[in-house]
């Protein structure tokens, strides 16, 4: 069996925020998450040059397929990698 920690840091680690978010390539699984809640999720389609804005083209149960959200880091929201 796992020493907790060692579970707990392999977690952490796999879902660790991405502060620049220039760094995401499109097609990446990630999530959008504000106020400990996750908000979103799905892959990027775009990211913009100055690394502020992004698009997320939504999956999961009830996603709308056509749909485009976008998200800006000045609305406070965090993303994650899946």
């Amino acid at each position: 069996m796992k020493a907790r920690g060692t579970v707990m840091s392999k977690r952490i680690a796999h879902a660790a925020t991405v502060s620049d978010w220039g760094s995401l390539k499109v097609g990446e699984h990630i999530e959008i998450v504000k106020h400990a809640h996750v908000i979103a999720a799905g892959e990027v389609e775009e990211v913009s040059l100055s690394g502020n804005v992004l698009w997320l083209e939504p999956s999961g149960h009830g996603a709308d397929e056509a749909a485009k959200l976008l998200f800006m880091k000045s609305d406070g929201v965090q993303v994650r990698r899946t």
